[in-house]
């Protein structure tokens, strides 16, 4: 268990799939591997929430939220560059990104990610998006 005074950092990688897509199951059947999330266009996720203005089809890989983004990355891109030709078709269809997690207690701290964790980013030609929250 943490203690309250421990500064914690915790990392995530999706790859993101939206947009007004018919048939979600071809997405999954097409990358192979089931979504971590989706949701249909209309979708609220509670009675009071607006509704989700897009499809959504979301792959995280399980990698422990502890380990560096890069790791996150890495395992992604693993995933990722087998189907690479057909994730950039759906770019003509779709959004298709990366889509990363950052969170920490500590305001001053930073992280850094590998180089060579970037491939999948110039391959995808998708901005590196990161969500920072710091509580």
């Amino acid at each position: 268990m943490r203690e309250e005074d421990d500064t914690y950092f915790a990392f995530s990688a999706s790859l993101r799939i939206f947009g007004d897509i018919p048939n979600l199951e071809e997405i999954t059947s097409l990358l192979g591997v089931e979504p971590t999330y989706r949701h249909q266009k209309g979708y609220r996720r509670s009675p009071r929430s607006q509704p989700m203005p897009h499809d959504m089809w979301i792959f995280e890989v399980p990698v422990e939220e502890d380990r560096e983004l890069s790791d996150h990355l890495d395992a992604l891109w693993a995933v990722v560059k087998p189907k690479l030709n057909e994730l950039k078709k759906l770019k003509d269809s779709y959004t298709v990104d990366i889509f990363c997690g950052y969170w920490s207690n500590s305001g001053t701290a930073g992280f850094e990610v590998r180089h060579q964790s970037l491939e999948i980013f110039r391959a995808l030609e998708a901005p590196l998006n990161v969500s920072v929250i710091i509580t």
